[in-house]
């Protein structure tokens, strides 16, 4: 079988039991009590399925967790440094990686049944789209262990790996978990720009740059978006810095290769997308999943804190975008941009027609704050 994974093109391939993961339950629960969840209203809708993996296979035995290597290439935050440019998170610069990893799955899956012969084995994957927790899970079979920024950390990729399951009835031998290897550093909780970690080992999503950039369905709240910077899709600061990584390679995937024209986009051609651009632009990536009105709230957020007085004619054009969400980031973009009389001119005849109360509020509060 790893035979088989690595011929597809896997990096990593154990084997762990079906049961819960330790403390699944008694972790999650508070996690969700804390509401630290945010807007994923998910996490908690399939609690008793996400806890316990046999609730998604009665007769379930047995975890075939995978990891796929899609390192990159280079300083994954160089982008950072241009104020003109947006910064994308490494594995959103290429082909979703679900319709990658879930064919490779599949086929994996397949030898599995075939290779079961007389037994008629049952078999399903996962690709994180279903309630399955993926990280403690690949933990307990070996491939790494959950850092103290909660994310999975390998000895060998360090902190890039994609994560699919293959949950069978199959009886198949598990492999021992790895240990923590974290130790004293506090790399990933330094680096966090937003400060989303109140603890090791604990994330507060509502403060996570990729959730507030990608699952936050709203406007983005003030006291965090300075701390953004040019971060328009997901946040790498914590992976990107522990220092497991002097150990980790280039991904070898093809299709999972990063696109140039994702590695540092410019702002000002983000920033005029219309829907039919959004969707030609990101066609076939992760990227389409948030929608045109959530990226341009990103990509305007980037704008106001790029220090660019000539952004701001790309945020101007957006005052009168037909989305509110798009609205309410341009005009906080162009109190970060302009002078207090500059905006006040272009207040007239638009914060006191403006319906949407959100919209109106942002109006409210940029005329009142002090300018650039």
């Amino acid at each position: 079988m790893r035979a088989k994974a690595r011929a597809l093109g896997f990096d990593a391939c154990r084997v762990t039991s079906a049961i819960a993961p330790e403390n699944a339950r008694e972790r999650l629960a508070a996690w969700l009590g804390e509401g630290a969840h945010g807007d994923m209203a998910w996490m908690a809708g399939g609690f008793e399925r996400r806890v316990d993996p046999r609730m998604l296979m009665a007769d379930a035995k047995s975890l075939v967790m995978l990891g796929l290597n899609y390192g990159p290439s280079g300083d994954p935050l160089a982008v950072l440094g241009l104020k003109d440019a947006g910064a994308i998170s490494v594995y959103a610069r290429h082909r979703d990686y679900h319709d990658v990893v879930k064919g490779k799955l599949k086929q994996l899956a397949a030898f599995l049944v075939a290779s079961a012969k007389p037994k008629q084995a049952v078999v399903k994957v996962f690709v994180d789209t279903a309630p399955l927790m993926e990280k403690p899970l690949a933990a307990r079979a070996g491939i790494g262990w959950q850092g103290k920024h909660t994310n999975l950390v390998s000895r060998e990729f360090g902190s890039w790996l994609f994560l699919g399951a293959i949950l069978t009835d199959l009886e198949l031998s598990p492999d021992p978990p790895e240990p923590d290897h974290c130790g004293a550093c506090r790399a990933c909780l330094d680096a966090c720009p937003t400060n989303a970690f109140p603890a090791p080992y604990q994330l507060d999503a509502r403060r996570c740059i990729s959730y507030l950039t990608i699952e936050h369905k709203g406007h983005v709240p003030r006291e965090l978006r300075s701390r953004m910077g040019n971060r328009i899709y997901g946040c790498d600061d914590c992976l990107a810095v522990c220092p497991w990584n002097k150990f980790a390679k280039a991904g070898r995937e093809a299709k999972l290769g990063a696109r140039a024209d994702l590695d540092a986009p410019p702002l000002a051609e983000l920033g005029r997308l219309d829907d039919a651009g959004f969707r030609a632009l990101f066609a076939g990536g992760a990227i389409k999943r948030v929608g045109r009105d959530r990226f341009l709230r990103n990509v305007l957020i980037a704008i106001g804190n790029s220090s660019e007085p000539s952004l701001a004619t790309v945020a101007r054009e957006r005052l009168d975008d037909e989305s509110p969400l798009v609205r309410g980031a341009a005009i906080w973009a162009l109190a970060q941009l302009l002078s207090s009389k500059e905006l006040a001119r272009l207040a007239e005849g638009r914060a006191q027609d403006e319906r949407n109360p959100d919209v109106a509020e942002e109006w409210r509060f940029a005329l009142n704050a002090p300018g650039p």
